[in-house]
């Protein structure tokens, strides 16, 4: 289960963290996520081939291990 409201509220801090995790992504990228995580999966199916499932759990992971969402 994706923690969209922590994603949101933090995406200031995230989003330094994206890019340096998945290389594929653009500043272009980055700039269209705007804090909103469904647009991350989509931007992570689109550039890796994941499935929606995939996207979500490496999200997950994402944001387990980022200092940012643990506060």
């Amino acid at each position: 289960m994706l923690n969209a409201d922590v994603f949101e509220h933090q995406w200031k801090q995230l989003r330094k963290e994206i890019r340096p995790h998945w290389l594929a992504l653009t500043d272009a990228d980055v700039d269209r996520i705007e804090g909103h995580v469904d647009v991350l999966v989509e931007l992570l199916q689109e550039k890796y081939g994941y499935s929606r499932a995939q996207a979500e759990e490496e999200v997950n992971r994402f944001l387990q291990g980022t200092a940012v969402a643990a506060r």
